[in-house]
């Protein structure tokens, strides 16, 4: 064979497919070894439970009246450890955080889709089973919508809702429409080992800084959560399925918000670039006449990092100090037109 045949033939269709599925092959096998290395070096925190066929990880802290809190996408419980907020309700209560189906340490089995209606049925489930009665139900982002499922299918175990930058009116999302191919079955398993798990690596800081505008992503975030824990295929294969049926739960829980008799507190950041605050919180508080809403200035979507003893007050804390009194009181004051749970 000739020097110019040699060159076609290795051009061929055929060889170019088996370059393509090396290729595949070599990177799924690198990223399935991070994601053991990941969750090798950070462990559960708390307990594995077994609920309904799904191992659920949950971490505990404090003691008094239950509070439960469900984390939104990307992120796993570790997320309000980063914000504080744990620390700071464990102080008076008893603490229960999540890991969703999918994240974190939790598992995500494939013989059901997991609407934020079923993951609200498995966590109310886990509530009982850790003896947890008529908590105070907290959820940011996606957990908001996990969040208020729990309150609409359980309405007499749910004592209050706290509801943090949700979701809760079906619209156009480019981004649930990008996360469809990710979340199918056999293409979305190859995606997520391979030509997902690179792009989301190199596009990660810039979407965490995103959820983070106008403030700047804390330094140790990436350090505590883990980026690695983030980019596991299970988590990404979370994430795109979540993204789905984000609009198929936000129609069906919106026709049931008159069943709501519950009080429930809505923050959400004034420059949130995630969720429209205008068309999401503000819409939902004037649909509910049992709550309140605070719209926190200069704050984009991870809102429960700037406003943790707004959120611990309006969970039902009345020990603020003199100096989240004041900056809560500053922040009204800038609010024209907004209520704060107080």
């Amino acid at each position: 064979m000739n020097l110019s045949n040699a060159t076609k033939s290795a051009r061929s269709p055929v060889a170019l497919l088996g370059a393509a599925l090396l290729l595949a092959g070599v990177t799924a096998g690198w990223v399935q070894w991070r994601a053991r290395r990941a969750e090798q070096s950070n462990p559960p925190a708390g307990d594995l439970l077994d609920i309904d066929g799904v191992r659920l990880h949950c971490v505990e802290r404090g003691a008094g009246p239950p509070v439960v809190l469900i984390h939104g996408n990307m992120v796993w419980h570790r997320d309000f450890f980063t914000s504080t907020l744990i620390q700071r309700l464990a102080r008076n209560h008893r603490v229960i955080a999540f890991d969703r189906p999918g994240f974190g340490h939790s598992t995500r089995p494939r013989d059901r889709p997991w609407t934020p209606a079923a993951q609200g049925k498995l966590l109310h489930a886990a509530c009982a089973r850790l003896g947890v009665e008529r908590p105070v139900v907290v959820g940011h982002s996606m957990g908001a919508m996990v969040a208020l499922a729990m309150a609409l299918d359980y309405p007499a175990d749910v004592r209050k809702l706290v509801l943090l930058g949700g979701y809760y009116y079906p619209s156009t999302r480019m981004d649930a429409l990008l996360a469809v191919p990710t979340a199918m079955p056999v293409l979305g398993d190859v995606l997520r080992n391979t030509v997902t798990a690179v792009s989301v690596r190199l596009f990660l800081k810039k979407m965490l800084k995103a959820m983070f505008v106008p403030r700047e992503l804390p330094a140790d975030f990436l350090l505590t959560l883990s980026g690695e824990m983030m980019v596991r295929p299970v988590q990404l294969g979370a994430n795109a399925e979540d993204a789905t049926f984000m609009n198929r739960q936000a129609k069906s829980s919106s026709e049931r918000h008159h069943q709501l008799q519950l009080p429930v507190a809505i923050f959400a950041g004034a420059e949130d670039l995630v969720v429209d605050v205008e068309a999401h919180s503000m819409r939902l508080h004037d649909e509910l006449r049992h709550s309140t809403l605070g719209v926190i200035p200069g704050v984009g979507h991870m809102v429960h990092y700037a406003a943790v003893e707004e959120i611990v007050a309006a969970i039902g804390e009345d020990l603020l100090d003199d100096t989240s009194l004041a900056r809560s009181v500053s922040r009204a004051d800038q609010t024209a037109g907004v209520n704060l749970p107080f």
